[in-house]
């Protein structure tokens, strides 16, 4: 019985220890690459909005997140997925919600813009 509670707080360090260095891997990410700064706050805004909730992105935003890029991205919605405040949040569908975003903007920014 004693060996089961050991291996069961063994489980636990594990699982935490993993939580946590996943955290500290994603900020070194935000930190060693500037990300925090490389988006003006309505464009993170609307990102946000558009990954984390329902809305779009406008031709600007997604310019801002194609510069942004995608190992910024992912770091950021990484990051914001291990707030306590979006645990009910199923994190397979917010990193594909992102993509997804993120995909969207590069094609648009590549495409060229319809002669008028």
């Amino acid at each position: 019985m004693a060996s089961l509670n050991v291996s069961s707080v063994l489980v636990v360090l594990f699982l935490t220890c993993g939580a946590v260095m996943a955290t500290k891997e994603n900020d070194q990410i935000i930190k060693e690459n500037n990300c925090e700064s490389k988006m003006g706050l309505p464009c993170v805004l609307e990102a946000f909005t558009s990954i984390f909730s329902t809305g779009s992105i406008s031709n600007k935003c997604c310019g801002e997140l194609v510069v942004l890029g995608k190992v910024c991205h992912s770091a950021l919605v990484k990051r914001t997925l291990e707030n306590p405040l979006f645990k009910d949040l199923n994190p397979a569908t917010i990193i594909a919600k992102s993509i997804q975003t993120g995909n969207n903007c590069l094609v648009l920014i590549d495409s060229p813009s319809p002669s008028t």
